[in-house]
């Protein structure tokens, strides 16, 4: 990555974690009281924050600090003790975490159970949640070429409708650059390969260049795709963006919602009824409406996926709660055992009928069918 977009990604978001829960920890931590029926209004019910114990950390390759210092602040926050493995693909930041985080924990643990540990990992082991991210473009609207390409770079997919789409298929789009030095690079010589032979599908209408010794793909756009095709059916993890023309809005929900459901979806319209149309009719982790990526800066959004693309959340509270069991209590006088004799045999319809009115939750409102 471009120093920018590692500072940004990896690094300030991780400080936004780490201040996002030391400002609010001590409101997360503290019991939460909760409705009780009439039969209980004289006892304390409550859900208790407890740690699970001990919690496995498993971080994917593509943005190795955020995506395990991030859920680390959460872990250590819910007072669990955490194991971290981070990926054997990034042999850099796994030696830093190592040498690191140890030294780090040690001055902030009032609990030798607030450790982690850092452990050489098997071969070819890798936690990376799957699915795509389909982005779609409606005629109303011009997508600025950074922001969709920047999209394409984290595996998405453009389903366009429109004149613009028709031009860019046909090979009529802006140009992007050759050789752009902001574009990062492939990590391995075996993903350069592997987004090359993605790259097969199709055809090639902005971009296609690549150079095999600095592994640099330049962004590309690809057109006339099958549904088939392995770029539609995998994660690319490169600057590439397959491009699908549909007819209309609709055609293009249908084609998302033949799919599993992705990470995120994106939607650009100026017209803010086809946004909301695309939110309500798609299925997906997290939704971002003219724009890509900036849903995921905010600690007070959940960021995770559904079905296949992942299960959990992260961000703030959303990963204290990950890693904290909810433990449901309820603290009853002795000295009120008189009023249990109803619950007890011999029983009655008179004893039901005074415990089912004491018990019950009743609705407010009146029904109504949609």
């Amino acid at each position: 990555q471009p120093p920018f977009e590692a500072e940004f990604s990896e690094i300030l978001l991780c400080k936004n974690e780490l201040h996002e829960t030391l400002n609010n920890l001590s409101h997360w931590v503290k019991d939460e009281n909760v409705d009780k029926t009439l039969v209980t209004q004289l006892d304390s019910a409550f859900i208790r924050k407890d740690p699970y114990g001990v919690v496995l950390i498993i971080a994917p390759w593509n943005y190795p600090v955020n995506l395990l210092v991030g859920p680390l602040v959460g872990a250590i926050a819910a007072g669990n003790c955490v194991i971290v493995k981070p990926s054997e693909m990034t042999k850099n930041t796994e030696k830093l975490m190592a040498e690191v985080l140890p030294s780090y924990l040690d001055k902030v643990s009032s609990s030798p159970c607030l450790t982690a540990g850092v452990f050489p990992p098997p071969a070819h082991t890798e936690l990376c949640p799957p699915g795509t991210a389909p982005a779609l473009h409606t005629p109303a609207h011009t997508i600025p070429g950074l922001r969709c390409c920047r999209a394409s770079f984290l595996h998405a997919q453009l389903v366009a409708t429109g004149p613009a789409a028709r031009d860019a298929a046909g090979g009529n789009g802006d140009r992007v650059a050759h050789r752009i030095t902001e574009v990062g690079r492939a990590l391995w010589a075996h993903r350069f390969q592997r987004v090359q032979e993605l790259m097969r599908s199709g055809r090639v209408v902005i971009g296609g260049q690549t150079v095999e010794k600095e592994r640099y793909i330049a962004p590309t756009v690809l057109v006339d795709l099958q549904p088939s095709d392995p770029i539609m059916q995998e994660e690319i993890f490169g600057p590439i963006l397959p491009f699908v023309i549909v007819a209309n809005v609709d055609e293009a929900i249908d084609f998302i919602n033949s799919r599993e459901r992705p990470l995120v979806v994106y939607a650009f319209s100026s017209d803010d009824k086809v946004v909301n149309q695309v939110l309500e009719r798609t299925s997906s982790g997290g939704f971002c409406g003219n724009d890509t990526l900036m849903h995921v800066t905010l600690t007070s959004l959940p960021f995770g996926g559904i079905g296949t693309s992942g299960h959990g959340m992260y961000h703030g509270k959303f990963t204290f709660d990950t890693f904290t069991h909810h433990r449901g209590c309820l603290h009853r006088s002795m000295g009120r055992e008189a009023l249990n004799a109803l619950r007890y045999p011999p029983y009655s319809p008179q004893k039901l009928g005074i415990v089912r009115a004491a018990s019950e939750v009743k609705r407010k409102g009146a029904c109504t069918l949609l």
